[in-house]
This record gives C-alpha cells, structure tokens and sequence, in this order.
C-alpha cells in the first residue's frame, strides 16, 4: 500500500485528505492519504522514519518556509518562490516542489480582465510567494499588504481610495475568514471596490468568506480557492507518479 499524507497544524478540517481518499476509491488506486497534524515541524522526522512506503507529501500553513530546512533538494520554482506545499520521497531523498503557483495562475487566468494590470496580495506567508511568483509570470505588478507597513509591502491603513482604485486584483493568502472564524476578513476599505476589481480569496471554507460577500455587495467578481486546491492537488499527483 503507498502512502501519502499531508504535513500541518490544526488540519482536521483540511481539503487534501478528502480529495485524495475520494481520488483513489473514483479511480481503483491502491493508497491511503493520512493527515500528520504536528505541533512542532522536529515531528516532520518520525512521520518520515515511521511512514511505510511514503510515497509524497503535502505541506500546508504554518510550515511551507520552514520545512524546506528539511528537504535534499528544490525543485527550480520553490527554490525561487521559496515556500514548498509539495514533496517527493524518492528512495531517501526528500525533494520540495511548489504547485500552489500553478493551481492559482491556472484558475485565475480565466477571470482575468485587460484591467486587472497591479494586484494586492494580502498577507505575507508561504501561500503569498507562490501567488506572487504566478503574478510575475502574468506581468501583473503587486504590492503584499500586512498589519504594518515596511520594506516592499504596505499597511491595510495605507489603502487609499487612490490605490484601491490602481489595484483592481485583490488576493487573500491570510487565514482570516476560514470555518469556524468565519465573521471576521481582512480590513479593507470595501467602500472603494466597485465593478472593475476581482477579490480572489484562497480560503475554501466556507465558500462565500465574508471578505468575498462583501465585495460582491460593491459589485466586484469574486471567487474562492477550491479550484485552485483542486489543480495544485492534481499537479502534486503528477510529481508522485511520474
């Protein structure tokens, strides 16, 4: 039996392990996708020492920068990126690749306007350089916004109604929003979002954040992240298998 299995903290709820059990019994793969929920990334070892025949990983927050100390080897993208979301065990080398980059360029590329020219990315994490990494291949310019400005990024309170209106793709990488806190989104300025911008929010759950209905209410196009977990879980099969 393979096994695979996906690297976290709090991951109960997570999309992998449904998406892959549900994969396996559609198409008669003999595998078990588990979750290794650890508390502290030094656990990373045992899951590698104690897994039978693993195969490949998944890697979600907080640990998409850290584990890469853990790893043999990059692939190019998540050397560049630098966050992995995916793994390969080969023999007993542990190589890192990043296919949340490609899960996003491929389901935003279809809602892209001719006016969608700069983006917000909203948050900083590991999910944040993979959407970054995506943009640059779209020659999309962007700005990541956080709790407080500094180097290369600005502050919710520095989002004016001047830049809301030259920022028309809004992306949120941040957790805020996600089942069970799901009242509460980032704080942006709702009130300069209008018919021109896309509000992308990679949270799946729930479908419709409240940074998402909110948007929508100002006339944006909004959507949420499923597709793109959907396509970034299709591409890590493909690094397992080939």
């Amino acid at each position: 039996m393979k096994n695979f299995g996906l690297i976290g903290k709090n991951i109960s709820y997570s999309f992998s392990r449904t998406y892959f059990t549900e994969k396996f019994k559609k198409e008669n793969i003999e595998a078990e996708y588990q979750n290794f929920d650890l508390e502290n990334l030094k656990e990373f070892r045992d899951v590698i020492k104690e897994t039978p025949n693993l195969q490949g990983l998944n890697v979600t927050i907080p640990y998409k920068q850290e584990i890469i100390s853990y790893l043999d080897e990059l692939a190019p993208e998540a050397k560049e990126i630098g966050a992995v979301n995916t793994i390969n065990v080969n023999g007993n080398k542990l190589i890192g690749h990043n296919t949340d980059y490609i899960g996003f360029s491929e389901s935003l590329k279809p809602l892209l306007k001719e006016h969608h020219k700069k983006a917000l990315i909203l948050g900083t994490g590991g999910a944040s350089k993979a959407v970054a990494y995506a943009l640059k291949k779209f020659d999309i310019a962007y700005k990541f916004v956080s709790r407080s400005s500094g180097e290369g990024k600005l502050g919710y309170d520095n989002l004016s109604e001047e830049i809301m209106k030259e920022y028309t793709l809004i992306i949120n990488t941040t957790p805020l929003g996600t089942f069970p806190d799901v009242d509460v989104n980032p704080q942006i300025p709702f009130q300069h979002i209008n018919e021109k911008h896309l509000v992308y929010d990679l949270i799946y759950n729930p479908r419709t954040t409240k940074l998402m209905a909110s948007a929508q209410a100002k006339g944006a196009t909004v959507t949420n992240g499923l597709k793109m977990l959907e396509l970034q879980a299709e591409s890590a099969w493909k690094i397992w298998t080939k």
